[in-house]
């Protein structure tokens, strides 16, 4: 058995599964994510089949996306998304389960987008009572994903540090997103070396690649901002990023290509993911031949959990509700600006005051795009 897996997201997606047939065909998928929380309509057979055969080989992973780990208020939303999970876990043998970090925008957070919240010790009690009751549900090692958005180069900073402080509890792991990255890189101009030191490796069991898109700031005419939208090919400098990362990971199983649908409807695109794996699979293969055997972490709580209420902040759930009107409202940077300096936010650990302009501009943009859909 191979050290570490060639994987792709797939999902009950016909366009995903249509540029998938030819890989799953000649037998090159060694795994599948799997996002659980995505469709709510019944499966079809022939798609719990695929996830029954991946399942009975312990090579199926789950990716959760809708929880909202920080939310401030523990949620009947939340109770429902563990119910579920706990019952998919019945049915299906997931290997593990992950989710992203960070906060759903909007009233009903698990309809929003993913943003960051301030690191603090509310903050750090509320992810790490989530991730319990995550571990619970399913009885299996938990992860969490980082974040391709930050409003900060501070925030980009001490995102691997707070990263390990939340897993510790539950001895779990990372998914290390080398798109989201490099989205950091280049929209903070932070070397990857510099980057990549802040975060723990040892932690890392999964890695994702994917594609994305460039969008102009308003604010700054000659910046681009990079965008973790899922819907582009992956780039070369992502492919870089990988070969320079694997052998950094000692307990790598899992590297997932992700495309979403929506990018997957031409015959170009369907190609061009064809060999994005390809390539993916290539550099994978090179690495496993001079690894050595990883002694794995087995990355499941080093002692039981005790879980009593929700931790809760009610500060904390009302800033995230006046935040999430903002971004969801405001008419430009300039108007959001203006009501965040009048709201409970300004002079608070979320540190608006410092953050980036075009990083404003483009939260504004996920939350509405969002609110939309």
């Amino acid at each position: 058995m191979p050290n570490i897996l060639s994987s792709i997201a797939c999902n009950a997606d016909a366009d995903v599964l249509t540029a998938s047939f030819p890989l799953l065909e000649a037998g090159k998928i060694e795994a599948i994510e799997w996002s659980f929380d995505v469709n709510s309509k019944p499966l079809p057979g022939w798609f719990r089949e695929l996830l029954t055969a991946f399942s009975q080989e312990k090579r199926l992973i789950g990716h959760g996306v809708f929880f909202s780990l920080f939310s401030g208020k523990w949620s009947p939303d939340q109770h429902q998304w563990l119910k579920h999970l706990k019952q998919v876990s019945s049915v299906f043998s997931f290997d593990h389960i992950t989710e992203h970090f960070g906060f759903m925008t909007g009233q009903h957070f698990h309809h929003g987008a993913p943003l960051p919240i301030p690191f603090s010790p509310t903050t750090l009690r509320i992810g790490r009572d989530r991730l319990a009751r995550i571990y619970e549900a399913c009885s299996c090692p938990v992860g969490l994903e980082n974040l391709a958005f930050s409003y900060s180069l501070d925030q980009v900073k001490r995102h691997g540090e707070f990263l390990e402080q939340l897993i510790a509890a539950i001895n779990g792991f990372i998914i290390l997103d080398l798109h989201n990255l490099y989205c950091q890189i280049h929209n903070f101009s932070i070397p990857y070396d510099q980057l990549i030191a802040l975060y723990p490796l040892d932690r890392v069991r999964e890695i994702h690649i994917s594609g994305g898109s460039w969008e102009d700031s308003a604010i700054e005419p000659a910046r681009k901002i990079r965008r973790d939208t899922h819907d582009e090919a992956v780039p070369q400098e992502v492919f870089t990023l990988l070969e320079h990362t694997i052998e950094k990971c000692p307990n790598l199983k899992y590297v997932v290509l992700e495309q979403l649908g929506t990018g997957l409807k031409s015959e170009r695109s369907r190609k061009l993911f064809y060999d994005d794996f390809i390539k993916l699979e290539k550099i994978v293969t090179e690495k496993n031949k001079i690894l050595s055997s990883h002694s794995h972490n087995p990355f499941i709580p080093l002692h039981p959990l005790r879980l009593s209420d929700p931790v809760e902040d009610e500060m904390l759930y009302d800033q995230q509700l006046q935040l999430s009107s903002i971004l969801e409202s405001a008419g430009s940077y300039t108007d959001a600006i203006h009501v965040l300096q009048a709201s409970s936010l300004a002079d608070s650990l979320w540190h608006v005051e410092n953050w980036d302009p075009s990083m404003v501009e483009t939260a504004i943009r996920i939350a509405q795009k969002w609110k939309k859909q």
